[in-house]
């Protein structure tokens, strides 16, 4: 008797659990160059989401592609990330970038624009996959931005 109340007990708590929903992916925000030097040059952003789920998972990033100027310049991966129950959060996207990558001859019309305004265009692209009991979902993910160097 005691183990029915127990599975009763354990059951009602997981069904009264809502797991309806995928996390909202708010967007990209916060495209920045975290630091430049002479070799390097670091980008971040942030990936935002909203939970209205009780329970959490995880998130996990995998080849998000780095643009600048339209060339493929890096991929982002990351250890899986926890997803925090009924909360709004945040996963950081950090890359460094050899500046001499950056500035090379691949788009002369993008080399010599970039050169005269310090800025240039930083796009992430590629997949961020959400898993939970066995459902998983795939956010794409396609933000541009221009970006300022100061060196």
């Amino acid at each position: 008797m005691k183990k029915l109340i127990i599975l009763s007990t354990i059951c009602i708590a997981f069904v009264s659990c809502t797991v309806n929903e995928k996390p909202q992916f708010i967007g990209i925000e916060n495209i920045k160059v975290l630091e430049s030097t002479s070799k390097f040059v670091t980008f971040t952003a942030d990936a935002l989401f909203i939970n209205p789920n009780d329970i959490g998972g995880e998130l996990q990033t995998d080849d998000i592609k780095v643009f600048i100027n339209d060339n493929e310049m890096a991929s982002i991966s990351t250890e899986s990330f926890d997803v925090p129950a009924k909360k709004e959060f945040s996963i950081p996207l950090k890359t460094n970038i050899p500046t001499d990558s950056i500035f090379s001859n691949k788009s002369l019309g993008g080399l010599i624009g970039s050169l005269f305004s310090k800025k240039v265009k930083v796009q992430y692209k590629g997949d961020i996959k959400y898993k939970v009991l066995g459902f998983s979902y795939t956010y794409i993910i396609d933000k541009t931005e221009d970006v300022k160097i100061k060196f």
